[in-house]
């Protein structure tokens, strides 16, 4: 019977898949420590107080990557060039979501808006990667080999997601309300079509090494479309919504460290 659980189970059991499971993902947290490292660097003067918090989060998505090298070289597999049409942050960049990767490379401070697109970003993002790993904690938060890996980074997702909601409300109270929700409806809609992208290269790329039966494969792209088409129709709206976590200042304090994984 084909569910989440034994799809995965899959995966994680042939090295060939979860290779390239772990290498995209840690290919987008080292570029998400990287982007956040930088947005760090260059919080403009009036939110400095912001910095310590985005620097937590770069250490943390920086962990995460990690973590998952870690994961392959526990088996003795080494990391694979990422396809790029599986590359989720790099096709978000491409489309305009985000703070542009020239801008972030420059020595030019941010302004408060770039930091709330920033923000706003992150939102949608951290929504997604939220929902993820709770779905992959609630299979395999008790697995031998990744269990410990995937509560690690489940926990941290939510915390990253709940400082977002947090600091966006902050903004909101400011003045930069009518910013906030455009840019998160945006980013949304975007995210949606790059996420189905993503999605069905992932699950092509899946399919060759596994040898998956046409049907298989036909079933798995309809879910995703079903799933795009959802979201299109309105789910879209969890990714925009915006109230008090009951986390408060979640990454006020230094990163965790996973000495076990480094």
């Amino acid at each position: 019977m084909l569910s989440v659980k034994s799809l995965f189970q899959e995966i994680f059991d042939n090295d060939e898949s979860f290779r390239l499971f772990c290498s995209i993902a840690a290919s987008g947290e080292a570029q998400g420590g990287w982007e956040n490292g930088r947005i760090a660097a260059l919080v403009p003067s009036e939110e400095r107080r912001l910095a310590p918090r985005i620097s937590r989060h770069a250490a943390d998505e920086d962990k995460h990557g990690r973590i998952f090298r870690a994961l392959m070289k526990k088996r003795g597999l080494e990391p694979v060039p990422v396809p790029s049409e599986t590359d989720y942050t790099v096709l978000l960049e491409r489309h305009g979501i985000g703070l542009a990767h020239a801008k972030l490379r420059s020595d030019r401070p941010l302004t408060v808006p770039d930091i709330v697109v920033y923000l706003a970003h992150s939102r949608v993002t951290e929504q997604r990667a939220s929902e993820q790993m709770r779905l992959l904690r609630r299979h395999f938060g008790d697995h031998p080999e990744v269990g410990r890996a995937i509560r690690m980074i489940a926990n941290d997702e939510d915390d990253h997601l709940a400082y977002c909601h947090e600091e966006l409300l902050r903004f909101a109270r400011a003045g930069h309300g009518r910013a906030i929700q455009r840019t998160l409806r945006e980013c949304a809609l975007t995210e949606i079509r790059v996420h189905r992208d993503v999605s069905l290269a992932v699950t092509a790329r899946m399919g060759r090494i596994l040898r998956w039966p046409k049907a298989r494969s036909a079933l798995l792209r309809a879910g995703i479309h079903g799933l795009y088409c959802y979201e299109r129709a309105g789910g879209w709206r969890r990714m925009v919504s915006l109230s008090m976590p009951d986390r408060r200042d979640p990454l006020g304090g230094p990163a965790t460290t996973a000495p076990e994984y480094a």
